[in-house]
């Protein structure tokens, strides 16, 4: 069961059981029992940059001092400061400074830092959205302002409910983009012990929304046609695009979750007005069976459905002739179709075999099945050598379990950073990319930054992770330029 990325599925029994200490450092680590990553080219070079605490989950850079910052689920966020060796770790907010008890989204824009999630409500039956930013005025204490919250809806009791997450500025710094995951698997009724009826994702959730940078106090409600016509719902139908990123030339792209079914995981050009199929199709136009009145799901004749699957083992894949119909007249947008030589191992429709795109030609949209798709980021600056320069990267969260004496053949490979060479292909009006796996060996990365020709790579860690420090190979022009400014 790999819905989102694997690790919120374990924050409900952590959260309760681990704290966050106020500083960190790499001094506390022991270089004979820390095992690196592996680069898998001779020019790229891994070190150990910092550990931290447990559940991290999002890495961005102040824009004027250069320090990093990561946050956790749990609604804590710490500063790095870089002129400082080694490289420690200081806790600036909590939960109870911004609100935001699962807190899994954090951007900058210049001095000001956005924050989103969700808070709990209704005795943690219910859920709000909400974002809050703050004004990081040097030598004063810090302003927040509110975003927005949206009103109440309907939590669940399962892995599914994905929340507000990703944060992305646009390149002209007027708006900022934030996602909002489903709170289904793939669209199922979750009424959470029959405290919201007949609930299943509703217009607050399985979106991509945009506000002005400087919208402040909005109440979001949960009615489609008003949201749309106030401007801020930007695309729909995406179960939850967990990253987001802007390419060198201002187009918007997200990778997504799939759910429980073995739909590959989708990489998307983002486009304003776009529907992008959930929950009606995922995983490069695979359609969602449970849509159809007559189904009756059956792991031992459906290979889609693992037997261990959690929507199976609690009946969220079920006979739902109440399941909603496509909207009409509404044509799907499909996702970055990927031609290998990696994560590209796919299942059949017709055969139910998992086969790999470079044996059949077959491109993939967009990722293999489970692999929680994160941490996406473009070299935008073009600062890399010539066969990196302007492209995309991600990395995986998932792969296969380590010292595992059966593999699942959909996840050969994982927990890893690719690199992506995309496309664009006039005849379908969307992209095709090549992906290759360049560093292997971490353990839960959740995100990724680059800073000049050095990718910063966060762990999630279940009681501490650490930011490992990757190096690529750069342009030696730009390189140069770059030296020149800092000093």
């Amino acid at each position: 069961m790999r819905t989102l990325p694997p690790f919120l599925k374990k924050i409900s029994v952590l959260a309760t059981a681990v704290c966050c200490p106020i500083l960190l450092c790499a001094q506390g680590v022991d270089p004979k029992t820390l095992v690196p990553p592996t680069a898998l080219r001779p020019d790229i070079k891994v070190e150990h940059f910092l550990a931290v605490g447990p559940e991290a989950v999002r890495l961005i850079q102040h824009p004027g001092t250069g320090d990093l910052y990561y946050t956790t689920f749990t609604g804590d966020v710490f500063r790095v400061k870089m002129n400082g060796q080694p490289p420690v770790a200081e806790k600036v907010f909590s939960a109870e400074d911004h609100g935001i008890t699962r807190l899994q989204g954090a951007a900058f824009l210049k001095n000001t830092l956005f924050l989103a999630g969700n808070i709990s409500v209704n005795n943690n039956k219910g859920t709000k959205g909400r974002m809050v930013r703050y004004e990081l005025a040097s030598g004063e204490k810090p302003d927040m302002t509110v975003v927005f919250n949206t009103v109440e809806y309907g939590t669940n009791k399962t892995t599914f409910d994905h929340g507000w997450n990703a944060l992305e500025i646009s390149p002209d710094e007027k708006f900022i983009y934030v996602n909002t995951g489903a709170r289904t698997d793939h669209g199922e009724v979750q009424d959470n012990g029959g405290a919201y009826p007949n609930a299943r994702d509703n217009a607050l959730t399985a979106k991509i929304f945009r506000f002005p940078v400087h919208a402040k106090n909005l109440e979001l409600p949960d009615d489609e046609a008003k949201l749309k016509a106030d401007g801020y719902i930007y695309a729909e139908g995406i179960r939850n695009a967990y990253d987001m990123a802007f390419d060198g030339e201002g187009r918007l792209f997200a990778v997504s979750n799939s759910g429980d079914y073995d739909h590959a995981e989708d990489m998307f050009w983002i486009r304003q007005g776009h529907h992008y199929g959930f929950p009606w199709v995922m995983g490069g136009g695979l359609d969602n069976p449970q849509q159809y009145p007559d189904w009756q799901p059956d792991p031992e004749k459906d290979p889609f459905i693992s037997k261990f699957a959690h929507a199976w083992l609690m009946r969220y894949f079920r006979n739902d002739p109440e399941f909603p119909k496509k909207p009409a007249g509404v044509k799907f947008t499909g996702p970055v179709l990927n031609l290998g030589p990696d994560a590209n191992e796919y299942r059949d429709p017709k055969t139910g075999q998992v086969m790999d795109g470079d044996s059949t030609g077959v491109g993939v949209g967009t990722f293999n099945a489970h692999s929680s798709p994160l941490g996406l980021f473009f070299d935008t600056q073009k600062v890399l050598a010539d066969d990196f320069k302007g492209d995309g990267f991600v990395i995986r969260y998932s792969g296969p379990r380590r010292n595992a004496t059966i593999v699942n053949p959909l996840k050969k490979q994982g927990r890893d950073l690719l690199h992506l060479d995309l496309k664009y292909d006039k005849t379908t009006d969307n992209y095709t990319m090549k992906t290759t796996r360049i560093v292997d060996g971490f353990t839960e990365p959740t995100d990724a930054l680059l800073v000049d020709n050095t990718v910063y790579i966060i762990e999630y860690g279940g009681k501490g992770g650490h930011i490992w420090k990757i190096t690529l190979p750069a342009d030696p022009k730009t390189a140069r330029k770059n030296r020149r400014k800092r000093t």
